[in-house]
């Protein structure tokens, strides 16, 4: 956090003056090792096992908040007699089909409900759930159903308040982590048991009534193939402890660049609209009611979905959106299977996509398998490229390492790549969303150089350009387009739309063009607009309430006058869970929110999450719907149960409960079961240059031999297109290099600042060699393991290049939100430069000889 997030590091550091323990757990020891009280380093990829021994370590102390557990987590719900866990199955869950990769969820259900499918694969089920007729046949995986969690229908759950029937959650949860023990989380970690038992005991000790512990994650938890587990293990933790809805506690998504949360907010994802709706399945005789009743939730606030679908529908179309039209439903694209960033790599490699607009991205060098990303556009008919400078992926036509080993010719590719200039962020106006969900207005700072612009005057001028030029057409497949509300003002000599106009639009208005004060004034009746549900209120009364900036002093510790954070400037999610059952805190030293019984509504510290007039022994009407189906302690406001999931009966492609996986590529087998790699991790049709290894132990295991993981630099930012090209950052880190320990420089003759060649089934990169105490040997499976540690900054371009540690890197991609494996990959590292021309491609091939790999190897479930 201190090397990628050094402006947020600042809070962790005044906690610490304050008397909190920093623990860091990460393979390399980094600037935010040289200031936490303990630093934990571990195996690459090994994470799961980790937090599964400390929930281990919980569950077999009584270390768990029970009170809590009982009244806000589905720890007292039974399962049904079906289910089988990966302890009676060497593995897997039961429903696995191993032809198709995936699981029927059918058996993870609760006992006493009916059967939902999990969130990405919830079209396969669309049928049966509304009586529509049969469609198509393969779900876009993934995160198809936004943070609105999967429904539980059919009944309430078998509640057992003591914990102890064999079948509810809590027992279940005692059996799956029981063999991960201390002495198993070493074997596989590489974590001492002392050491390992220490953090423990910080942890517990720091959590319950009085205390609460915090956890901060980045990519480094997300780029796997159990990535999504990784976070749901910290999630099963922080339950068990108490530690969610609470000051202090909770799991912090930390974000690597301006904006990343707005960018999943109001998304940059393909299968989801904004507020985190769904984006609908091309099924048959799909209308606006049946995609409602299908993927909507019977309890909570999800169930509020058709006014937040209407208002986004009438913030597009407008007056064009009518209850007679279905609001314009018809209009929304369809999904019709899985279009991530690497399905769309595979599509334009098959010629199925023929254009591609990149903002803001460099997939040239910064996304995983970077050849496959150059030989996806070289197979384009054109490109458009929107960026500061001249980065790898708007050169690599001419310069690229494939025209350097003849794999590509300049005068063979037929893509047009227009590069356009981007303004920086300080040359426009605009909101960012970060960590916390807050959103904080900059404002401009100068114009824009020369013909650079704003993403928005980009957007907003193709859009007005492309509507003029079909404003004659009849042809109905354009009325989408025409019938847009696409009529922001323009300031400056640049006609650059005004992005404030923007935020009111994305805010929303009732009938009279009001701006909404909260999300729950929306209707589904039309009579409101709103481009973005969870953003309703941020220009409450017509004011930019993200432009706030009240100094601490003047203000309380939540801060809630220091932008706006969403929903409703709420600062710390599920906060009705700070509050005991009967509505008082759990301790004074924690306290947050409360039930005030003489006002007869919640107040506190923090803007209640919870409906605010709604008492804590309520208990709502069987036929109640919505919030109004919330009883006084359902503090998971947005989970139709109204609880914290432990165990997930519905919404994870890949499980109810994290399990330990071996990466995609590892020189270790799984210790803990006979199954290697996650059964239903996602990997593209077979491709030549992408390649897996052998892992765990099969004949050619040992041609890769180490571990590798890519991380980031304070000095240079993601894939260097902003960093690489200043001067004065250049100079700071003036090339790529890999960091080895000592004696894994003495075990393969590398040389502190020499070179050295670095090659997996993919690629072959050099780097220089920094022989460093940073990355330390760790005894794993009983033997000495070495790490290697490479910054994926570099590329050709700018002041400062090198070799991109992206080239090494496999497509095998987590279930649920397509991520790539970036964390944890096995290569083989040698002294000296890498071969130059075709001798590059030539060893790479030498080195699949050597481990005997082909289009089968790894490809198992």
């Amino acid at each position: 956090m201190a090397e990628c997030h050094p402006v947020g590091f600042q809070w962790v550091m005044e906690a610490k003056a304050r008397g909190a323990k920093v623990v860091h757990v990460d393979p390399r020891f980094t600037r935010t090792s040289a200031l936490a009280d303990v630093h934990v380093p571990l195996r690459a990829g090994s994470d799961i096992a980790f937090l599964g021994g400390i929930i281990n370590h919980v569950l077999r102390t009584d270390a768990y908040f029970r009170d809590y557990v009982v009244a806000y987590t589905n720890g007292p719900v039974v399962l049904r007699e079906d289910f089988r866990d990966t302890e009676d199955l060497d593995g897997v869950f039961s429903g696995l089909d191993a032809d198709s990769r995936s699981y029927d969820p059918s058996t993870w259900q609760y006992r006493g409900t009916s059967v939902q499918a999990s969130s990405g694969r919830r079209d396969l089920r669309f049928d049966e759930r509304t009586g529509a007729a049969p469609s198509v046949s393969e779900a876009a995986r993934g995160e198809s159903h936004g943070s609105g969690g999967p429904t539980t229908p059919g009944g309430e759950p078998e509640r057992d308040e003591s914990m102890t029937h064999p079948r509810c959650v809590l027992q279940v949860l005692k059996r799956h982590y029981a063999r991960y023990t201390p002495e198993m989380v070493e074997r596989i970690c590489g974590v001492p048991q002392d050491l390992f038992r220490q953090v423990c005991d910080l942890v517990t000790e720091n959590s319950g009534r009085d205390r609460t512990t915090a956890f901060a994650y980045a990519v480094g938890w997300t780029q796997h193939t159990v990535g999504v587990q990784y976070i749901r293990a910290a999630s099963v933790l922080q339950s068990l402890l108490g530690n969610i809805g609470r000051p202090g506690g909770g799991i912090l998504a930390l974000r690597g660049h301006a904006s990343i949360q707005g960018s999943t907010d109001i998304p940059t994802l393909f299968n989801l609209l904004p507020g985190y709706i769904p984006m609908p399945h091309a099924h048959h005789r799909q209308d606006l009611d049946a995609f409602v009743r299908a993927d909507a939730a019977r309890k909570g606030y999800w169930g509020n979905m058709r006014a937040y679908l209407v208002s986004l529908l009438k913030a597009y179309w407008g007056d064009a959106a009518t209850e007679e039209n279905d609001f314009c439903f018809d209009y929304l694209p369809r999904l019709t299977g899985s279009h991530s960033t690497y399905e769309t790599v595979m599509a334009q490699l098959e010629g199925t996509c023929k254009g591609y607009f990149l903002m803001g991205e460099n997939p040239a060098v910064g996304s995983a398998n970077a050849k496959l990303q150059r030989l996806g556009m070289a197979n384009l008919d054109w490109l458009v490229v929107r960026d500061f400078s001249l980065i790898e992926s708007a050169t690599w036509w001419q310069d690229g390492p494939e025209i350097e080993t003849g794999e590509l010719r300049t005068e063979d590719i037929g893509t047009e790549v227009f590069f356009l200039p981007a303004a920086a962020h300080t040359e426009k106006d605009g909101s960012f969303t970060n960590t916390q969900r807050l959103l904080q207005w900059h404002h401009q700072a100068v114009e824009p150089p020369g013909e650079a612009r704003s993403d928005l005057w980009f957007t907003f001028h193709l859009g007005r350009i492309i509507r003029r030029k079909l404003a004659a057409s009849t042809d109905p497949m354009d009325r989408p387009l025409l019938d847009l509300t696409w009529d922001y003002p323009t300031v400056g000599e640049h006609a650059e739309p005004d992005a404030e106009a923007v935020l009111a639009e994305i805010n929303g208005r009732d009938a009279e063009g009001t701006p909404l004060a909260s999300s729950e004034q929306l209707k589904d009746d039309g009579s409101t607009s709103c481009g973005c549900w969870i953003y309703c209120g941020v220009r409450a009364d017509g004011v930019n309430q993200a432009d706030r900036r009240t100094p601490g002093e003047q203000q309380n510790w939540v801060a809630a006058d220091w932008g706006w954070a969403w929903p409703a400037n709420r600062r710390v999610l599920y906060n009705r869970a700070s509050a005991d059952p009967d509505g008082r805190p759990w301790s004074e030293r924690k306290a947050l929110v409360w039930w005030d019984a003489e006002r007869g509504e919640w107040t506190g510290h923090d803007v209640p999450d919870f409906p605010k007039d709604k008492a804590p022994g309520h208990r709502p009407p069987k036929d109640a719907t919505g919030p109004e189906a919330l009883s006084g302690t359902d503090a998971f406001i947005m989970q139709e149960d109204g609880k914290a999931w432990l165990y997930v009966p519905s919404g994870l492609t890949d499980g109810p409960l994290p399990a330990h996986y071996e990466p995609q590529d590892s020189p270790f087998p799984n210790l803990l079961y006979g199954r290697q790699r996650n059964p239903v991790r996602h990997l593209p049709p077979p491709h030549p240059d992408n390649r897996y290894q052998p892992s765990g132990g099969e004949p050619g295991t040992e041609v890769f031999p180490y571990v590798a993981t890519t991380y980031r630099l304070t000095e240079h930012h993601t894939a260097g297109g902003m960093s690489r090209w200043q001067p004065y950052l250049a100079e700071l880190q003036p090339e790529f290099f890999c960091e080895v320990s000592p004696q894994l420089a003495a075990e393969r003759g590398l040389e502190h600042t020499g070179w050295a060649t670095i090659v997996s089934a993919r690629a072959v990169i050099e780097a220089r060699v920094l022989v460093t105490d940073r990355v330390p040997p760790l005894t794993v499976h009983g033997r000495t393991l070495h790490q290697v540690g490479l910054p994926y900054h570099w590329g050709p371009n700018g002041y400062s290049t090198g070799d991109a540690a992206n080239e090494l890197l496999h497509l095998s991609l987590d279930p649920n939100t397509h991520i790539q494996e970036a964390k944890a990959f096995a290569v083989d590292i040698r002294p000296g430069r890498r071969p130059r021309g075709p001798a590059a491609p030539a060893l790479v091939r030498a080195y699949r000889e050597r481990a005997g790999i082909d289009e089968h190897t790894g490809t198992e479930p």
